[in-house]
């Protein structure tokens, strides 16, 4: 009787989440009326604003994951092999990006940085776009910090230092070409899922007025029926790639691990 109210529990918890998928799915379909067809999504990809904004939210992808790796990396192994003391106090400040809005920490950027404060980044595209790429650092940091300390439990951090350390090399080569190497599924995970927000985000995009793929999703749907479902389930469709790519990536990683 449990198992078949465990069954029962997952089918109804699978169907809940499902047909709106579902609906939302066949609706984008019927632009042509009277039959099936993929013309909202033909619309949508052809839209050169379309191309743009995603191009552009991938390149900040890009760049919001490098920037992660290089501040997250060195920070918790540094935490776990000097300061293991201070793990707590990391943990908590890695978690505030869950509890801040981000509408929060972007009025706080616009505050901070605009043309007439003491770094005026907003008064330049580069500059906006930086701000944006360290924005998107900060809502992604919880998800890369705990993936990355994640990776770094399953190895022995001191001996590895240790035996690098004895053949000569200094802590760049040791984090580059030891440690890296060894939690790269744990990083791939975070970088992921840190594509994952930026590709959906919109708050910071369209507070700081940029060309992101979050607010066209949010034009589209304001001015069109059919193009705006379509694009969800691009979206949806980008997310569970990632969601995918992750757990390729760490059944991967651990069949390396065993094969060692």
């Amino acid at each position: 009787m449990t198992r078949l109210w465990s069954w029962g529990a997952l089918l109804i918890g699978v169907a809940f989440f499902l047909m709106p998928l579902y609906g939302m799915t066949e609706f984008s379909l019927k632009m042509r009326r009277g039959e099936y067809s993929f013309d909202a999504y033909a619309t949508v990809l052809a839209d050169p604003r379309f191309q743009a904004t995603f191009g552009y939210s991938v390149m900040m992808a890009v760049l919001t994951i490098l920037c992660g790796v290089l501040l997250v990396v060195p920070t918790a192994f540094w935490v776990r092999l000097k300061l293991p003391g201070l793990r707590p106090w990391v943990e908590f400040i890695t978690l505030l990006p869950l509890v801040i809005p981000s509408i929060v920490v972007v009025f706080g950027y616009i505050r901070l940085y605009n043309t007439s404060s003491w770094l005026p980044l907003t008064g330049s595209v580069t500059g906006t776009n930086m701000l944006l790429m360290f924005g998107y650092t900060v809502l992604a940091l919880p998800y890369m910090y705990r993936a990355v300390d994640t990776g770094l439990r399953t190895i022995d951090v001191a001996t590895l230092t240790e035996a690098a350390q004895s053949l000569g090399a200094g802590w760049v080569t040791i984090l580059a070409r030891v440690i890296l190497p060894n939690v790269l599924g744990a990083v791939l995970s975070g970088a992921f899922l840190t594509f994952a927000i930026v590709i959906g985000e919109f708050t910071m995009a369209a507070l700081l007025d940029r060309p992101a793929f979050g607010p066209y999703m949010q034009l589209l749907g304001a001015n069109r029926a059919y193009e705006p479902a379509a694009l969800a389930v691009i979206a949806f469709a980008i997310t569970w790639a990632c969601m995918g790519l992750i757990q390729l990536v760490t059944r991967f990683s651990k069949h390396n691990r065993v094969a060692r």
